[in-house]
C-alpha cells in the first residue's frame, strides 16, 4: 500500500497526526544526511507494529512531501493502526 505523507523535521516531539486522508509525521531528527527519513521510517514502523524493512520511502527523499510504501498492508489497516496509536 502506498500513501502520501507530510514530514516536519526538527519538531519538539515525534508524532503522527491524521486529518481526514492527510498524514503528517513530526520527528525530532534533523533533515541532514537522511536522519529525518530514517526517523520517519522508524516512527511509522513502530506505530504500525511492523518491521522497519517493510516501510519504504518511494519518492521525496529530499522533500517534506513523501510517498511511502508499506508492504503487505491495506489502506484500511494503515489508517486503523495509526488512528489507534495516538
Amino acid at each position: 500500500m502506498e500513501f502520501n505523507i507530510r514530514v516536519q523535521p526538527k519538531a519538539g516531539r515525534n508524532s503522527v497526526e491524521i486529518d481526514g486522508d492527510k498524514i503528517t509525521a513530526r520527528v525530532t531528527a534533523t533533515p541532514e544526511g537522511g536522519k529525518a527519513n530514517d526517523a520517519v521510517v522508524a516512527l511509522l514502523a513502530k506505530r504500525l507494529k511492523v518491521a522497519k524493512g517493510r516501510v519504504h520511502i518511494v519518492r521525496g527523499h529530499k522533500a517534506r512531501n513523501k510517498r511511502l510504501h508499506i508492504e503487505d498492508m491495506t489502506a484500511d489497516e494503515v489508517f486503523a493502526r495509526l488512528s489507534e496509536s495516538k
